[in-house]
């Protein structure tokens, strides 16, 4: 019989190996490969495991387990099942391969978030084999698209089979890893309890057209682009000191000079750059919107001096600043040519939060503390997105969270969302499958 560590091992290598990969267009994706894996792994007598498909290919799949009392809690265990685009080149091994070496799993998704989709399957595994009965309802989503925008995944189930899903409360990605500070009292581990909301936006940047044998005086709107784009990426709004962020840092056990200084807005940035530099990076995304220039583009012949440039910009925001806010800071940032600039389109997905005062968040405590002698659970805010702002606007107390070992630094870690050399160790993988059950068990029974 296999191991509870080989099994989560075994699982992600096969997850990792469909190369479930979503560039954002409907014919990517190919989730179905990794829900057969799935469906098959699930199978058992008495459960049934739904696979829905929106779109050819777009797969999701639902197992619930029904609890014996409609009044008790349900939860809800969220993975996804795809993963973003990756350049070989900048890999040390196949990011397809899943190779398992000294004890850790290389390959795309393995940190985002594949281990915690096939961690969160090990564990509703064991518990159908153990003869769990809840009182409160289990279920166990593995979902399409939410590396894009959720269209065909957690939105879609959603709007289309609400039933099947809804739940008091959800846990999905990410957290569990301990920060590099000094801190008092054993390991800190944050729980995603917010994110920030997008609001990316297109701006035309407007020039006149010209021969370009004449460069001179021109008004080329690729140089005036050039000119945005550079104040935008040098912008930097002033931090804000939210509740969520002061939950956080109250919550790390640090100096009283260290906590001063992280929580007051005229000493805040000056902390942050003193921080190692993948925390210091994280530490400044959560306390302010920012505003990453990632795509530029103009003209239409070399020839020809463009009238137009367009600029795509990531924009990430706190709670609060979603719409109007955003694009005064963005005129702001641009000073005298935000006349020149036009605004295309500008997404709204305002910033989502749940509170930490419920059962749930206790029993993650409580948990937490069992399996890491010595650790407490702090609250964050996530710099990205993930499936849990569908449920959260929907009522659902919603978490990101999952355990991971020492063995990774943390700024290896932090970098490896979306960036090379993605792994996670068999430590991690093990403590996720015990965090996951545990919890189950504690919250259901």
């Amino acid at each position: 019989m296999k191991t509870v560590v080989d099994d989560p091992t075994d699982l992600l290598q096969h997850l990792i190996r469909n190369a479930c990969v979503n560039d954002g267009t409907v014919g990517s994706g190919h989730e179905d490969r990794s829900i057969d894996t799935l469906t098959a792994y699930l199978a058992a007598p008495g459960v049934e495991v739904v696979r829905y498909e929106p779109q050819p290919g777009r797969a999701s799949l639902v197992l619930r387990i029904e609890g014996t009392d409609r009044t008790a809690p349900s939860l809800h265990l969220c993975g996804h099942v795809d993963v973003v685009p990756v350049n070989p080149a900048g890999w040390q091994r196949d990011p397809f391969g899943g190779e398992l070496v000294d004890g850790t799993v290389w390959g795309r998704g393995a940190i985002d978030m594949l281990d915690t989709t096939a961690t969160m399957a090990v564990a509703v595994r064991r518990l159908i084999d153990s003869g769990f009965r809840p009182r409160g309802t289990l279920i166990y989503s593995a979902v399409a698209d939410e590396e894009a925008l959720g269209t065909w995944g957690a939105e879609w189930l959603i709007d289309h089979e609400w039933d099947a899903v809804k739940s008091d409360y959800l846990l999905t990605e990410f957290g569990g890893a301990r920060f590099p500070l000094a801190t008092a009292g054993g390991p800190k581990l944050p729980v995603m309890a917010g994110e920030k909301g997008s609001a990316w936006t297109r701006l035309r940047v407007k020039g006149t057209p010209g021969h370009g044998s004449m460069p001179l005086h021109a008004d080329n709107a690729a140089v005036k682009a050039g000119l945005v784009l550079g104040r935008i990426a040098a912008y930097r709004p002033r931090p804000q000191v939210h509740d969520l962020w002061q939950r956080f840092v109250d919550g790390l056990g640090l100096s009283t000079a260290q906590r001063f200084a992280l929580t007051h807005t005229a000493t805040l940035d000056r902390a942050i750059r003193r921080l190692p530099r993948g925390v210091e990076r994280m530490f400044s995304a959560s306390t302010r919107t920012t505003f990453s220039p990632n795509i530029i583009s103009s003209g239409v012949k070399i020839n020809i001096i463009p009238d137009s440039a367009t600029i795509d910009i990531d924009v990430r925001t706190l709670p609060g600043e979603d719409g109007a806010p955003v694009l005064r800071m963005l005129a702001d940032a641009i000073g005298d040519l935000w006349s020149e600039c036009e605004v295309v389109f500008q997404m709204s997905n305002p910033a989502t939060t749940s509170p930490v005062d419920t059962p749930l968040w206790d029993v993650l405590a409580t948990v937490t503390a069992k399996l890491v002698p010595g650790a407490k659970t702090v609250p964050m805010i996530l710099m990205g997105a993930t499936d849990a702002r569908f449920f959260r606007r929907k009522g659902v107390v919603a978490y990101g969270y999952g355990l991971l070992s020492d063995k990774i630094p943390f700024d290896q870690f932090s970098q490896m969302f979306h960036g090379n050399d993605e792994r996670v160790d068999q430590e991690s993988l093990r403590l996720s499958v015990e965090l996951f059950e545990q919890v189950t068990r504690e919250l259901l029974a």
